[in-house]
């Protein structure tokens, strides 16, 4: 066969034959080696990381985590996604790192050191700092003087195989590894990050996590007004006081325990106010400080009105388990019965939340703590960090080119 068959004017040839090797679907990495060239990427890196083994020839700890990155910005989710790219000849031409392979990377990886971990942090504080200096001055104006914002999430990243080495079993029967991520929301760019067995508790390294998150942030973005933002999973009081200490803002998500329910008895309807930019959502506040929280602290709640069919029957749903006690034991025919159906949520900040204004919009910036979910990764669990902390976020690697 050598040809479609068709209309006389819409008849196309067809070749059959190896692939042309001088076509590649990755072309687009040819933007990310120049701007990591401009950036100076992987030396900044290799000089704060220093030598992973005693031979120059062969990778850098640089060339190692920008590799692995370059995989990833080309839609590689495990290792062995760097043999993937390897074989693509034309791409190997514009990558940053070409010749990565997966065994390479994994063996690297061994022989970096926790402090050398920790090191990698300081060179992509540097890098950071180097793209604001290349931003054109509004841009720069806007992510510095502007709220500054640190989101702290986790998620869990499953893995496969006995062997592998720093992971355990979760609460859900799965063999993962447990990312700690603390990001610039603005800018989406991570600026320090664990990584941890699927047993680690987050609010144990939290608070350091959060310090070393500072330190990574450009001079120019730390003088401003920074926040904080975490899920439930962090509600801790040590994570408080270590904002409360660097004199950020916070605002946290709380477990919904047994106190935080009987504090809706208090609230009347003239106590709620309307969310913003969010439909059926109302907004109140309440006294409540758990004991060694910032004394400043104030509880927002926020209640979002349900409809039966968005209720599953399952108890272990997860909109379920925002409902409030009284109704969520109740079968779906019963809960249709038992009048308005709202969903909570309760945050801990010590944002002035004095009005129902400000009050509405403490929430509202507290949800947008999920833009966070975008850049957590997704990849093999290696004793490597999260390769996409190794590049600044795209959009202002453009602007800064």
């Amino acid at each position: 066969m050598n040809r479609i068959r068709g209309g006389a004017g819409n008849r196309q040839q067809v070749r059959i034959g190896a692939p042309d090797r001088s076509l590649t679907p990755n072309a687009g990495l040819a933007a990310v080696s120049e701007l990591c060239g401009r950036l100076g990427v992987i030396g900044t890196l290799d000089g704060a990381v220093g030598p992973i083994k005693q031979r120059d020839r062969g990778f850098g700890a640089g060339e190692l985590l920008t590799g692995i990155a370059a995989a990833q910005l080309a839609g590689e989710d495990f290792l062995t996604g760097l043999d993937r790219q390897r074989a693509d000849p034309a791409g190997q031409q514009v990558t940053p790192v070409p010749g990565l392979s997966s065994t390479t990377a994994a063996g690297l990886a061994r022989r970096i050191t926790p402090g050398q971990w920790l090191a990698a942090e300081t060179g992509l504080s540097a890098v950071t700092g180097r793209m604001l200096s290349l931003l054109p001055a509004a841009r720069a104006a806007a992510l510095t003087e502007g709220p500054v914002t640190i989101d702290l999430d986790t998620t869990d990243v499953e893995v496969y195989g006995r062997k592998k080495r720093g992971v355990a079993y979760n609460h859900q029967g799965q063999r993962v590894g447990r990312p700690h991520v603390a990001s610039w929301a603005e800018t989406e760019i991570p600026l320090a990050a664990d990584l941890g067995d699927g047993t680690d508790d987050p609010r144990a390294t939290a608070p350091d996590l959060l310090r070393r998150a500072l330190a990574a942030l450009p001079d120019r973005a730390r003088a401003g007004r920074v926040g904080l933002r975490a899920d439930a999973g962090y509600f801790a009081g040590q994570l408080a006081r270590a904002a409360h200490d660097a004199r950020i803002a916070f605002a946290i998500g709380a477990r919904r325990i047994a106190p935080l329910w009987r504090l809706l008895a208090g609230l009347g309807e003239q106590d709620w106010t309307e969310a913003i930019e969010m439909d059926g959502a109302q907004v109140a506040v309440a006294q409540y400080c758990p004991a060694w929280w910032p004394a400043d602290t104030r509880l927002l709640i926020r209640r979002v009105l349900l409809d039966p069919g968005q209720v599953s029957a399952d108890p272990r749903s997860r909109r379920r388990r925002t409902l409030h006690p009284a109704q969520r034991a109740l079968p779906i025919p019963e809960l249709a019965e038992a009048g308005a159906i709202y969903g909570y949520s309760f945050i801990l900040t010590n944002l002035d939340v004095s009005a129902p204004d400000k009050a509405a919009a403490a929430e509202h910036w507290y949800r947008h703590r999920t833009t966070i979910e975008r850049g957590k990764p997704d990849c093999c669990h290696k004793r490597v960090r999260s390769s996409s902390s190794v590049l600044p976020s795209v959009s202002d690697l453009v602007l800064a080119s």
